[in-house]
């Protein structure tokens, strides 16, 4: 019960419930209905008994004589409607009285089971009824009622039965259009407490969509219009994303602070080795290079990390590319630069590490081109955008494109630059979560992929 969907645990329940209210009630209702029509069949029998107990007697000659019932059923063979009278003798058992009996039980006797005579002694004159099995196999309600006549010398005992089968078909019926209605209700039901859950929990599912916004930059923080019932964990999330922007401004204070702190001191250590030459100022100013570049390394690193990690940072990649075509294009004016991106485009980052990733991809491509410059920019997948900057220069060498992306390593010196510029957009790529590839560009130059986390 820990994991799974609340949506489908509450409708099961509920469901669950349902079907065992559902199905307790269709049990009781059958059993109500079978009750109320078995009651009344059997007050038709107690009518009968009383109507041959009223018109009885004894003659003169001592027997006894009781007139027949007047539904019509009773007068056809075996038509599943019987009456009897018997006395019970001291054998203990129930003995026919003469031929006082229905036309209908033809050449039968009433059906009894051998302990009746004592059961119906024992209900002291009122109704008995018992199941029985009449003759073509019908299934007869049997009431009888023991009573005493005077002048006739033994207890004699009223009998009355109906095939009762029809009740059971009506029962069988009733059971089965209740269950068929209890099932459409049921259906219903859950139907209803899908929308209920759904309507119910919606806000539950608005928090989560709010969370994601947050999480692909869309939103910085969540709304403050939720049920009291889950107002409070949004407070508290809203809580954690300021504690969190705290954490990564004040960490990227300390970082500025630390890169003012070594920047200062490592520069004063350059001019001094500079202005002084010699074999212990080569030795200090290039130790105090490395110190420099490896400080610049770990601090941009550091940088991006955090900038990565706050929410809300959104960038326009078509401006981007815009705003540097435009400059590049005033820099390097003995080329064409073509660009072509959707405005829709959005890097979930700083617009400045953007800047500085696409500026050195852009710039390195300018500087080795014959003539053009071509940059795309798509989705590479949900939440991630594709960059690609190409170029009509002389390429790049399979075996050389993983060296170039070391940290000050040049394989052409004839060009100015450092050789930084490739090994810091492979750094930023990767404290994004992207990622850099080198490739043979289609224009007959060099192919430079940059992978990026994209905002929605």
């Amino acid at each position: 019960m820990t994991r799974g969907s609340l949506v489908q645990r509450l409708i099961w329940l509920a469901a669950g419930w349902s079907l065992v209210l559902l199905i307790v009630t269709g049990i009781g209702l059958s059993a109500l209905f079978h009750y109320s029509a078995l009651s009344e069949f059997e007050q038709g029998l107690s009518e009968d008994i009383d109507s041959l107990y009223s018109g009885s007697q004894v003659t003169p000659q001592g027997e006894l004589f009781a007139p027949a019932i007047t539904d019509a059923r009773a007068t056809r063979a075996y038509s599943g409607k019987y009456w009897e009278l018997a006395e019970i003798r001291s054998d203990g058992k129930l003995h026919p009285v003469n031929d006082q009996r229905s036309r209908s039980l033809f050449d039968q006797e009433m059906p009894s089971p051998a302990n009746v005579a004592r059961q119906v002694t024992a209900a002291k004159g009122h109704l008995f009824f018992y199941n029985a099995e009449g003759p073509l196999h019908q299934r007869l309600r049997v009431a009888v009622r023991e009573t005493r006549f005077p002048g006739y010398p033994r207890p004699i005992v009223f009998m009355v039965a109906q095939d009762h089968s029809h009740i059971d078909e009506d029962v069988r019926r009733f059971a089965l259009y209740t269950a068929l209605a209890l099932l459409a209700l049921g259906v219903g039901l859950v139907a209803a407490v899908f929308v209920q859950v759904r309507v119910g929990l919606d806000p539950l599912f608005g928090m989560g969509r709010e969370i994601a916004d947050v999480r692909v930059g869309k939103r910085s923080r969540l709304s403050e219009l939720h049920p009291v019932e889950i107002a409070p964990l949004a407070q508290e999330l809203n809580k954690l994303l300021d504690h969190n922007q705290e954490v990564v401004e004040r960490q990227r204070t300390h970082v500025g602070n630390l890169a003012h702190a070594l920047k200062t001191p490592i520069s004063v250590m350059l001019a001094e080795a500079r202005s002084h030459p010699g074999p212990l100022a080569e030795v200090v100013e290039r130790q105090a290079s490395a110190m420099q570049g490896h400080v610049e390394h770990h601090l941009r690193r550091a940088r991006a990390a955090a900038r990565s990690a706050t929410a809300g940072e959104r960038t326009s990649v078509a401006e981007v590319l815009d705003e540097l075509a435009r400059m590049l294009e005033r820099v390097f004016p003995d080329g064409e630069i073509e660009w072509d991106a959707d405005e829709a485009l959005v890097f979930f980052g700083e617009r400045q590490d953007l800047q500085e990733m696409v500026g050195n991809l852009m710039e390195n491509a300018c500087k080795w081109r014959n003539h053009r410059v071509r940059i795309s920019g798509d989705l590479a997948a949900p939440g991630r955008l594709r960059l690609i900057v190409e170029d009509d220069g002389a390429g790049l060498p399979a075996e050389a494109r993983n060296a170039v992306l070391k940290r000050g390593l040049r394989l052409d010196e004839s060009t100015p630059g450092s050789g930084l510029g490739l090994s810091i957009v492979a750094e930023l790529a990767v404290a994004y979560g992207g990622k850099l590839v080198l490739g043979d560009s289609r224009l007959g130059g060099l192919r430079v992929e940059l992978e990026l986390p994209g905002a929605a």
